[in-house]
């Protein structure tokens, strides 16, 4: 009973939806038993009740494959355990193309699921009739089967963890809503402390808690504003009907989608739902989501279904004289990039964020729980889980009025067409460099990264400054190879203004930095060193350059979407280590533009504009100095992560439009050509430069990536990580990274993903892929894996290597070093 709730307890859970429960059930058997789950109304009667429950295996990235892996095999387990059912069922599913684009998406996700190790055959129509007899086929392409996917019922699946978490000691109180989220500051870190509940009885009381964890579901939002926490989604209306029995339609029929039509079709009770993600979505509750919304849906809105409706008669002919039982518009939570939400607060210390499932929350609960629980008790991600890391937003992605346009947009992206490199339309432009206007005029074409407006290429004019997508080669192709070429072979100059930049400042700098960074950052000012920040497995959590500003102070460079991230790794490290350190961080990205000057012209024309001295003797490679350019004086640090001669500039920003002003105008005699991203990514893969989120991740050490040069193994400097390193390079490492061309492929693209096969087995998948313009060859990195012994290069050299695109087999070559410029004679100059 609520009046026996505890006044303390090691964790409060708020919310008791499936995932509420599922992080109390895993943390009990995680041996954390002093749980205490608090719902506002009765289990599952929020979002969870009304869900589909479709679970599908396969995810884009190969972390979320193995969460929903893990959800199916706890789904199959729970019963025999609880003694309660879980409507869990190992139908299969299928997905069905009407289109060749589609099948083409079909034919990739078939080979991405074999590298994953997830069974998926491609199949005909007819063999999808075969699977699904009340199916019109004579329209389709082709379809896939995931004969591991399956089907659960939500509110027996909440209430079956709930009693696993219950005979483990987990105490749940329904009907108790929390009125306040208590917090304190001790040496100055905000934590939370615990909450106050009421209940319908008009009881309420506190309880002291060492953890929080918000899993309010679409409340979620709502309840980390009480403490001052970002939490980035909005509500939207999502529908489904149920029909009466149809003949053909029996309780072993597979889970069915046709994104081509927006909906998916599951059997219930000789029935089916059919349910769908339409393009242009509904956002709901602007003006906050009412408390006592229980077991509740919105009206109906056939005008909003009629897309999905049309579809489903197409495909199902049934549907047409079918008694449709109930409609169902039940609210659920979506988040800006359709991808759920996990993690500690970077706001505020033991404040644990599980929401934003995106219609996902079924299939993702068990793998979901599991993790977040694993974090909890670690204390940090025991996996990879940066695609539903928390710290990947920031505190202006909670703005309303920003989610509301975004979310109509990321609900339908669900069966979407996933192009490669599709960038979203929706609520932008949003953050800009001071460049974007002069940039737009020239025909730049705009992606977004954390916010960032960035080139991804230029187009001959505006008005062709957009992506027409397709599988193959793109529009922009050749308007990107002109901006490869231009850097390889005279000079280009790169916006690269969204780059994190974070100041380090402190008399214990160094220090500090020392013991977190894996590369020896004690070197003079002036000088910029390539290191990383690795967690205790020895993985990455992320890779920059640190320039020595002055004896206290060093300049953190990092990827666009880490800033959150790192900040919040940085101060938390800070925190915890011995005598106080006198050591800060300092977000000071929107203080600096960065214009990246690289190709083998770019030492003339600095020159040109400069009275620094660029030569190797008075300027060599990792120097960075205050230099004078034009009228201005920007930092100069020579590096490059396009394998060639160049420097980033660091200029404040109301100096920006009048150094590229000043580079524009000289550099009509060197050849200076813009460039975006896309010719970013095809030089540096040629390269063999890696990428964080992509080659380098949580999972991926040193050793591994070949980056153990990076890494002071021959110092006596302790640093986070290095134990796990060591290892590995005594023993040897059973997957690394490798460069991948292929072969007589001058008219195909890569675009990551792919499985690679060595003698016809997969052992890997291309993590980072593009067009190499200079080799003539579509171009990728792998991690490679032997699951009999250590990847040695014998062995690498000793394989046969085909790379699955789409279905076609096709040969590349596979080598260790880098596919141009091996030895970095260019970088040199």
């Amino acid at each position: 009973m609520p009046s026996a709730l505890p006044t303390h307890a090691r964790v409060v859970i708020v919310g008791g939806g499936i995932v509420g429960c599922s992080v109390a059930y895993h943390l009990a058997k995680l041996g954390w038993t002093d749980v205490v789950l608090l719902e506002q109304g009765q289990l599952s009667c929020g979002t969870t009740w009304h869900a589909a429950g479709l679970v599908g295996q396969l995810r884009s990235q190969e972390s979320m494959t193995k969460l929903i892996r893990y959800s199916t095999k706890l789904y199959s387990e729970l019963e025999a355990e609880t003694g309660l059912g879980t409507g869990w069922k190992q139908c299969g599913s299928l997905s069905v193309a009407r289109s060749a684009e589609r099948m083409t998406q079909l034919k990739r996700t078939a080979a991405v699921a074999r590298a994953y190790g997830v069974q998926c055959d491609v199949i005909s129509p007819r063999e999808a009739g075969e699977l699904w007899p009340v199916m019109r086929t004579d329209d389709l392409v082709g379809a896939v089967w995931l004969p591991g996917d399956g089907k659960a019922n939500p509110t027996d699946l909440t209430q079956a963890l709930a009693r696993g978490a219950r005979s483990r000691g987990v105490r749940i109180a329904e009907n108790t809503r929390i009125t306040q989220i208590h917090t304190a500051s001790p040496n100055g870190i905000r934590t939370a402390t615990g909450v106050s509940w009421q209940n319908k009885d008009g009881e309420h009381g506190r309880i002291d808690a060492e953890i929080v964890v918000n899993c309010a579901g679409q409340w979620a939002k709502a309840v980390g504003r009480m403490c001052g926490v970002t939490v980035p989604l909005h509500s939207a209306e999502h529908y489904y009907i149920v029909t009466d029995r149809i003949p053909g339609v029996h309780t072993d029929l597979p889970v069915m989608r046709d994104p081509d039509g927006y909906i998916y079709f599951k059997e219930e009770v000789g029935g089916l739902v059919m349910g769908g993600f339409e393009p242009n979505a509904k956002p709901w509750g602007m003006n906050g989501i009412p408390e006592n919304f229980e077991f509740q849906l919105l009206p109906d809105d056939w005008d909003q279904f009629e897309i999905l409706m049309e579809n489903a008669l197409i495909r199902v002919p049934a549907l047409e004289t079918a008694q449709i039982r109930q409609f169902y518009n039940g609210p659920e939570s979506f988040t800006p990039d359709n991808n759920f939400i996990l993690g500690e607060a970077p706001e505020l210390r033991n404040f644990y964020v599980g929401a934003g499932f995106n219609s996902m929350g079924i299939a993702s609960a068990g793998g979901a729980g599991m993790a977040l629980a694993e974090w909890i008790v670690a204390g940090e991600p025991t996996m990879d889980l940066w695609p539903v890391d928390i710290r990947r937003f920031a505190g202006f992605n909670g703005n309303d009025t920003w989610l509301h346009d975004r979310v109509k947009e990321t609900l339908g992206l669900h069966y979407a067409m996933p192009w490669p490199n599709r960038e979203l339309d929706t609520a932008r432009p949003f953050r800009r460099s001071p460049l974007y206007a002069t940039l737009l005029a020239k025909g730049a074409c705009f992606g977004s990264k954390m916010g960032w407006e960035r080139p991804n290429f230029f187009a001959p004019s505006p008005e062709q400054a957009s992506i027409d997508y397709s599988f193959g080669q793109q529009n922009w192709h050749s308007w990107s190879a002109a901006e490869h070429h231009a850097c390889r072979d005279a000079v280009a100059l790169f916006d690269m203004s969204s780059f994190s930049k974070l100041l380090i400042k402190g008399r214990d700098a160094e220090r500090v930095l020392q013991t977190l960074c894996s590369n020896d950052v004690a070197v003079a000012p002036g000088r910029t060193v390539y290191t990383a920040m690795l967690n205790e497995r020895g993985g990455y959590e992320s890779d920059f350059t640190l320039t020595r500003l002055a004896p206290d102070q060093y300049l953190m460079v990092t990827g666009s979407a880490q800033t959150t991230r790192d900040m919040d790794y940085l101060e938390r490290r800070i925190a915890s280590l011995p005598d106080d350190p006198r050591c800060t961080v300092v977000d000071v990205t929107g203080q600096y533009a960065v214009l990246a000057l690289m190709g083998p012209n770019s030492r003339a024309l600095l020159q040109q504009v400069s009275k620094a001295d660029f030569s190797n003797e008075a300027f060599p490679f990792g120097t960075s100095r205050e230099i004078d350019l034009g009228y201005a004086t920007v930092r100069a640090t020579r590096l490059t992560y396009v394998g060639e001669l160049g420097w980033e500039l660091y200029v404040p920003v109301e100096f920006a439009v009048g150094v590229y002003e000043t580079l524009h105008a000289a550099g009509v005699a060197f050849g200076l050509k813009d460039a975006g991203y896309y010719a970013i990514d095809s030089l540096r893969i040629e390269k063999g430069y890696r990428a964080w989120g992509r080659e380098l991740t949580p999972d991926a050490n040193p050793v591994e990536a070949g980056l153990t040069f990076a890494c002071k193994l021959t110092s006596d400097i302790a640093f986070t990580g290095r134990t796990a390193v060591e290892l590995a390079k005594s023993k040897g490492v059973r997957r690394r990274l490798v460069s991948v061309a292929l072969d007589d492929a001058s008219d195909k693209m890569l675009w990551g993903g792919e499985a690679v096969l060595r003698d016809g087995q997969p052992v890997g998948f291309i993590s980072s892929a593009a067009f190499g313009h200079t080799i003539d060859a579509p171009v990728g990195l792998a991690y490679l894996t032997n699951p009999d012994g250590p990847v040695s290069a014998e062995y690498i050299e000793a394989g046969r290597y085909q790379v699955d695109l789409a279905g076609e087999l096709l040969d590349a070559r596979v080598q260790l070093r880098a596919l141009y410029d091996p030895k970095g004679e260019r970088v040199k100059g």
